[in-house]
């Protein structure tokens, strides 16, 4: 899957469709991810899994302090770091 890349954003579309995303909005150098979401054609694959392991190896590369808002994301981090 080609995930893309924008700013504090990660996401998967396919023909302009929004499969999935998460989002983790900067402020005072403190990045939050806030939001996940997986299109129910993608659900059980571990897409979530991978955007937020994605999203936390983006905000360690920038040197920015992680936190969570995101239930799905608490929870991960939790297992994972």
């Amino acid at each position: 899957m080609d995930f893309k890349y924008e700013s504090n954003r990660i996401y998967l579309e396919d023909n302009g469709k929004l499969l999935a995303e998460v989002t983790f909005p900067l402020k005072d150098n403190v990045a939050v991810i806030d939001h996940t979401f997986v299109d129910e054609s993608l659900r059980g694959q571990g897409i979530a899994s991978k955007l937020v392991s994605l999203a936390v190896e983006e905000i360690s590369r920038n040197g920015w302090k992680l936190e969570a808002t995101c239930p799905y994301a608490i929870k991960w981090i939790r297992e994972h770091l």
